[in-house]
């Protein structure tokens, strides 16, 4: 084999930085976005945000005092604000010989404001701080330093404490709990139980219980004002039959308590005011609020789509460095930050601007559902949106991941307005979407005492045109989270 060289012409797709980073910030999340902005921030001097949530904080100085000055001389003043003395930036910028970049490309301000700035009002303030939450340990040991017991007694209802669950529940049985205290200390079992009794006696009741029939039997117990009969049949349903109770077996409920629907219906109201996780309330869990990208309202016309402006940053080019730039006074890296800042200015403005047209393509095409609800939605898929803004599939599954439109039916994904299609009678389609929705309509009028099957579900959908099987249909009430027919069942 003889070795020799050839020169050869091809094409190739080559992805740029500006691409790669204009794709990246596509696909990202709100609260992915402004981590990637705030990590740039930090890395690249030559870009500064406008809209830093920290500009009306109170600043302590090295002595402690508090610092007045609203900021270091560095930081420019807010859009529309100036200081004495000092040209604003653009006029700076021609005083100069011109900006080496267009205004397009060097700031991004969507909002109409004059950014955030302080009238005196107490809102404007320091901002409150929320306080600690009270745990479920802390509020039973307060209720056992009330009950004057002995250093004794309070360790060991203490050490009932610590083995409580986030839902007030006795995790570890009392056994091993015994088995792991020192023998010198010399602790019975009867100690034990009754520092238990004594934990289950507190606030919030049916705390410390081991099961769910024991957590909702202390509570009928304590519940004021009901019937000696039905507390007493409560109770035997809860200790002996709950699993028959939860399944709403009602006919082997019967015949095994020698009752009837009557009293079964005055049992359910009872435990119905129980709660199966009394401590659950102590939990320290912190909601997670979900910022929409698009925010579509009715219009004369129709409906308007615009973007969130709480959501998009308002980043710059530095003035200060840009000016040491083009003096030659800086140094050869500070040229690749600035390119990198223009980058990512404009692959910002270009994010939103992909982000609107989308979601002004998506309410174009779903006008129903915004004015009719779920049931009026219309079938779509990727390829449409696509085809009719010239884009890729994959460009609309970037946009349409992680964002959100507030709209006035409620918050959805840009997803939620995508789906399949069931076929019709008439040869149309439905959205899967629209048969969800039927589907908890039927269930939400349907008679509790004679609930619909899938069977039935599929039927009257077929009255409607909708050609779906059963299976369908539990599978589409599967994902609504309602019930089954038999646990929808009540007397």
């Amino acid at each position: 084999m003889k070795q020799s060289l050839q020169l050869r012409t091809s094409q190739h797709l080559a992805l740029t930085p500006q691409l790669q980073q204009s794709i990246r910030l596509l696909q990202l999340s709100t609260l992915e976005l402004h981590q990637e902005i705030e990590q740039i921030l930090h890395d690249n001097p030559l870009l500064e945000r406008l809209d830093d949530p920290l500009d009306n904080s109170v600043r302590l100085l090295a002595d402690g005092a508090i610092n007045n000055a609203p900021g270091s001389s560095e930081v420019p003043p807010a859009p529309g604000q100036q200081a004495e003395g000092e040209a604003a930036p653009a006029a700076a910028a021609e005083g100069e010989g011109g900006a080496e970049q267009e205004h397009g490309d060097s700031e991004i301000d969507w909002s109409s404001g004059s950014g955030a700035t302080s009238n005196g009002d107490d809102e404007d303030g320091r901002p409150q701080l929320e306080a600690c939450a009270v745990t479920l340990r802390e509020h039973l040991m307060e209720q056992v330093r009330t009950t004057g017991l002995d250093t004794r007694d309070r360790a060991l209802a203490e050490l009932v404490i610590d083995a409580l669950d986030d839902n007030g529940y006795l995790e570890e049985p009392l056994d091993e709990i015994h088995a792991r205290l020192p023998e010198e200390l010399e602790i019975g079992m009867d100690e034990l139980r009754c520092a238990l009794a004594l934990v289950q006696s507190m606030d919030p009741v049916g705390v410390g219980a081991r099961s769910a029939s024991e957590c909702l039997a202390l509570q009928i117990r304590r519940m004021p004002r009901v019937p000696l009969v039905t507390r007493r049949l409560a109770l035997s349903i809860v200790e002996g039959y709950l699993t028959w109770f939860a399944q709403r077996d009602y006919s082997k409920l019967k015949k095994a308590l020698d009752c009837d629907d009557d009293d079964l219906r005055e049992v359910q109201a009872v435990v119905r005011q129980c709660n199966p996780h009394p401590g659950a309330p102590f939990a320290a869990n912190v909601s997670d609020y979900v910022v929409p990208d698009v925010i579509v309202r009715r219009a004369k016309n129709g409906w308007a789509v615009t973007l969130n402006p709480d959501v998009m940053p308002r980043l710059r080019v530095n003035n200060l460095y840009a000016g040491l730039l083009k003096s030659g006074k800086s140094e050869s890296q500070m040229g690749a930050q600035l390119q990198e800042a223009k980058w990512l200015i404009k692959n910002m403005r270009q994010r939103f601007d992909t982000i609107l047209r989308v979601a002004e393509a998506i309410v174009e095409r779903q006008r129903n559902f915004f004015s009719h609800g779920a049931v009026a939605m219309r079938p779509l898929v990727l390829r449409e949106i696509a085809d009719t803004l010239g884009l890729h599939e994959s460009t609309i599954s970037r946009v349409t991941t992680q964002k959100y439109m507030l709209t006035p039916h409620g918050m959805f994904e840009l997803k939620y307005f995508f789906g399949s299609h069931v076929a019709t009678e008439a040869g149309g389609e439905a959205s899967s979407t629209a048969i969800r929705a039927l589907i908890a309509q039927l269930t939400g009028a349907e008679d509790p005492r004679n609930p619909l099957s899938d069977s039935k579900i599929a039927e009257m959908l077929g009255e409607q045109g909708m050609v779906i099987a059963r299976r369908t249909v539990a599978k589409y009430r599967e994902a609504l989270k309602i019930p089954p027919v038999s646990l929808r069942k009540a007397l």
